[in-house]
């Protein structure tokens, strides 16, 4: 568990997965939290067996994979889950890839750059890791608000094309 200034983000581990894809009761009991109907984000959707199939690969390299970010939100009686990230796998190299998404109706209160300072600051104290990357779009500038935000530069193209890769630099003046 990382606990932020307004976030716990939580690990994703095989049950948590797969009642993620199959069980949105048991999902939401697992997690303790409140699951908005809108869970999970269309970018998200797709990527959930493959996530699951990683954790199953290697179930003892959770926090190298998925976590979920929950707020407490005015009025909810439990924590409400706004969005989640993780990297794509163990850092190759000692760079792991973060990525991270938010739910529509959180976007634009500060949860992404939250979420992805707390998961830098997880990574960067595993062994071996000095730096994290991220890609996104120019065509995307919220999300490249946040990796500035955290504390990420750009550093190049990404693989996608008018894509961009950022890096956060362990002691790079931050």
């Amino acid at each position: 568990m990382i606990e932020t200034t307004r976030l716990k983000l939580t690990p994703a581990t095989v049950a948590l997965a797969r009642a993620e894809i199959s069980d949105r009761g048991a999902f939401a009991r697992l997690l303790d939290a409140s699951v908005p109907d809108n869970w999970p984000p269309k970018s998200l959707a797709d990527a959930l067996p493959l996530f699951l199939g990683w954790l199953e690969a290697a179930p003892d390299r959770v926090g190298w994979f998925g976590w979920y970010a929950l707020a407490a939100c005015d009025g909810a009686a439990a924590p409400v889950l706004v969005g989640s990230g993780g990297f794509m796998g163990p850092p190759q190299d000692g760079t792991p890839e973060i990525g991270y998404c938010v739910l529509s109706q959180f976007q634009g209160r500060g949860y992404a750059t939250e979420m992805v300072k707390g998961l830098v600051q997880w990574a960067i104290s595993q062994p071996g890791v000095a730096r994290v990357a991220a890609e996104t779009e120019w065509a995307n500038p919220a999300s490249v608000r946040v990796l500035s935000k955290a504390g990420f530069a750009r550093v190049g193209t990404g693989t996608k094309p008018d894509g961009a890769r950022f890096e956060y630099v362990v002691g790079a003046g931050r």
